[in-house]
């Protein structure tokens, strides 16, 4: 392993979710950090206490309290947050401003005092940006903005905000934003194409997606011990859901579709994770025997539960498609499974399960269900679809490949002179 040169040492990262969070975007903001610590860097992270995907604090009183700590050798400033299950438009805003409010003094603080290269922030959430780009400006560092998922236009699309005069407000300000840092990035080229139509420049953009490690998640060779855990057997096809369960993922398609499967007694569901949905999802699933929930399960069981599906289910609500690219797709399709996904054609989901999965309609549990059926009578086409499944994974999201060009990037925009002012990012390498 390498040190990088000093002049490139130090990354101080903004992130809402951090780990323990079961979220993708925690999970991809440590393995993130790691990287970068095991690399030589210097690495100091600014997030906010775990509470997701429950949306309730594990420990009440790390509401109110900084906390310090050190994870893979990061070191880690908890923040205050304020955050209760069940929130609405209105108080996810205040759910994101405490996040906002309470993360400002410690980026300005660090920044001022440990002086470093990069400020990299994690968009959700785009209220923490204006005190990214202040501690950045104070210690002369860069700001490289990396979009999740964009979150304004979500917001709207899913009705959690309405207003149009608020629309026009919260849309101007994001591109204010974006436009004053100095890199932005994204999952996907079309999403990091919908960055230039919010006034980015090109070359100030950057693919960035959310990768796969096929050392931890592979095919087994033999079944999965969880699946016989959980009592299905060898004739049975299961049909899997891992994730947050929320708004934005649609899953009443999913029991919809187990709904109009009922006449196949052997084709089961298993829907695992939590989230402001579960128990509504839980009602709506009373009386159907094949549909089952579970909580999520250890990391280091996350390749076993994989392994456990036959099939793989990702739906998606359709004013949410396109806005996101659901991070669980690349584990999904690294386990050799095939996924059936809703979708609209043209979509990044779709175009990245191109000749290995099945898209439908998104929110036709109709569409879902007869996808599922005509899989469950095809084992044969089952393991081409996943097979080829893992080989578009490992090509397109290789952990090692795209955190590799990361690095890469992040070297050219550190070890540019820090006295560069804004007006100046034209020069930065494309």
């Amino acid at each position: 392993m390498t040190a990088p040169p000093p002049s490139v040492a130090r990354i101080l990262i903004l992130s809402l979710n951090f780990p323990p969070d079961l979220i993708g975007a925690a999970r991809y903001s440590g393995e993130l950090a790691a990287w970068l610590v095991e690399r030589g860097y210097e690495v100091e992270v600014i997030t906010a206490p775990p509470y997701y995907p429950a949306w309730r604090l594990a420990h009440q009183d790390h509401g109110w309290r900084y906390r310090r700590d050190v994870i893979a050798g990061a070191s880690v400033t908890r923040c205050p947050l304020w955050v209760r299950p069940g929130l609405g438009g209105c108080g996810r805003l205040l759910h994101l401003a405490s996040f906002a409010v309470s993360s400002g003094l410690p980026m300005v603080r660090r920044a001022w005092s440990w002086r470093p290269q990069v400020v990299f922030a994690v968009c959700p959430t785009l209220f923490a940006l204006p005190a990214a780009l202040i501690a950045a400006r104070l210690s002369g560092a860069r700001t490289w903005l990396h979009v999740q998922d964009f979150e304004v236009d979500a917001a709207f699309a899913l009705g959690l905000l309405a207003t149009p005069q608020l629309r026009s407000l919260a849309l101007g300000a994001e591109r204010a934003l974006m436009a004053a840092c100095d890199m932005v990035s994204s999952l996907t080229p079309g999403m990091v194409g919908r960055l230039t139509t919010k006034g980015v420049p090109a070359h100030r953009t950057h693919l960035l997606p959310n990768w796969v490690d096929p050392a931890e998640i592979r095919c087994l060779t033999e079944p999965s011990s969880l699946r016989t855990e959980m009592g299905y057997g060898a004739g049975d096809i299961l049909a899997l859901y891992a994730g947050n369960m929320g708004n934005k993922q649609g899953l009443e398609t999913v029991i919809n579709a187990a709904r109009l499967t009922a006449d196949l007694p052997h084709l089961h569901y298993l829907l695992v994770g939590d989230g402001s949905e579960r128990t509504v999802l839980e009602t709506a699933a009373q009386g159907l025997a094949t549909v089952r929930f579970a909580p999520l399960v250890p990391a280091g069981q996350l390749n076993a539960l994989m392994n456990a599906a036959d099939i793989h289910v990702l739906p998606q609500r359709a004013d949410a498609d396109g806005l996101m690219m659901p991070s669980k797709l690349s584990v999904m399709m690294a386990s050799g499974k095939p996924v059936v996904a809703g979708a609209s054609m043209g979509s990044e989901v779709a175009k990245a399960m191109m000749g290995c999965g099945v898209v439908v309609p998104p929110g036709s549990g109709a569409a879902f269900a007869e996808a599922l059926r005509q899989l469950a009578g095809e084992s044969e086409r089952r393991s081409a679809l996943g097979l080829e499944a893992r080989r578009r994974a490992i090509t397109l999201w290789n952990r090692q490949d795209v955190l590799s060009n990361f690095e890469r990037r992040l070297r050219a925009l550190a070890e540019q002179p820090q006295d560069v002012t804004a007006g100046s990012r034209g020069d930065h390498p494309s």
